[in-house]
């Protein structure tokens, strides 16, 4: 009888491209997936990965059992979504990863409304960039992934993941009241040229937003701040330090002497959506906070912002 937990590590180190990788996305240790692989190949008969330099290659074989582990997963998920659960009755842990204003402006709300209806669902909610959400739905370690796509940044989203948009986000441009252009209706990216800025950290999402803003002019932007929370950006901003592009969804009240304005040619914005495995699309569960984010998302950012 071939073991299931070892078609999962085989799987694993196919997805991941090495043992240790895989171990990690496991939550395993090398040896420990290594003794599964070997098991799976005694079961079998066939070998399943062959050296390469210092790292292995997995074979045919091994290709066709990881691609049939993968399946079974999925038809066991599908079942355990479905025929094993009550039409209606949403319960059960669901495991969430959201991007940070996302969890405060949708999140909240939604971990709000199950409070009050008191029904027997429950949610673990951890922070984390888009990217990082969508492969722990894609890999099985979440249930839903709250994520964003910024309309210079796409956001890849693999085929086994369904994916549903909620609202679009627009981000403005904060200044200090005394700044230069905080009494301007609106400004181009052209304006924010010698500008000196706070961003998100290298390689976030927002970051690239801002660079690709940049990068249409020529132009490298002047960063001198990196820090991944909003609420550092608008402090920064009130105290003269820098000027900060933040998203409308999730932040919180301005400091009185923080000026919002608008930039235009284009109007930085981002889709805001949730993942799921398609094989979880059926699940009460699911359904039931995926619905409760859209209203929540109505809520939040309504049509006009």
């Amino acid at each position: 009888m071939i073991d299931p937990s070892a078609l999962q590590a085989l799987a694993a180190v196919q997805s991941h491209g090495s043992v240790v990788r895989a171990a990690e996305a496991l939550g395993y240790s090398p040896s420990a997936v290594s003794q599964q692989i070997k098991k799976l190949e005694r079961q079998t008969g066939v070998a399943l990965l062959e050296r390469h330099g210092r790292g292995v290659l997995i074979t045919s074989s091994g290709r066709a059992l990881a691609d049939y582990g993968r399946r079974m997963r999925a038809d066991l998920e599908a079942l355990q979504s479905t025929l094993l659960a009550e039409p209606g009755e949403p319960h059960g842990t669901l495991q969430v990863v959201a991007f940070s204003t996302g969890c405060r402006g949708l999140m909240g709300p939604v971990l709000g409304r199950i409070t009050a209806e008191g029904t027997d669902l429950q949610l673990r909610v951890t922070c984390d960039d888009p990217r990082e959400a969508v492969a722990r739905v894609a890999e099985g370690k979440a249930d839903l992934g709250l994520v964003h796509d910024w309309n210079s940044v796409p956001l890849a989203v693999p085929e086994n993941l369904e994916l549903e948009w909620l609202c679009v986000d627009v981000a403005d441009l904060l200044v200090r009241d005394d700044h230069a252009l905080a009494g301007r209706a609106a400004v181009q990216p052209g304006d924010l040229l010698d500008e000196i800025w706070v961003s998100t950290p290298q390689g976030a999402i927002c970051n690239e937003a801002l660079l690709k803003l940049h990068a249409d002019l020529g132009r490298v932007p002047d960063i001198r701040v990196y820090d991944d929370d909003f609420a550092t950006h608008i402090a920064l901003v009130e105290q003269g330090v820098a000027v900060a592009l933040v998203p409308r969804l999730g932040r919180p009240v301005l400091p009185p002497g923080v000026v919002v304005v608008p930039v235009v040619g284009p109007t930085p914005a981002r889709q805001v959506g949730v993942v799921h495995r398609r094989t979880m699309a059926e699940s009460p569960g699911v359904r039931h906070i995926v619905a409760l984010l859209r209203d929540a998302a109505a809520r939040a950012v309504p049509n006009d912002s």
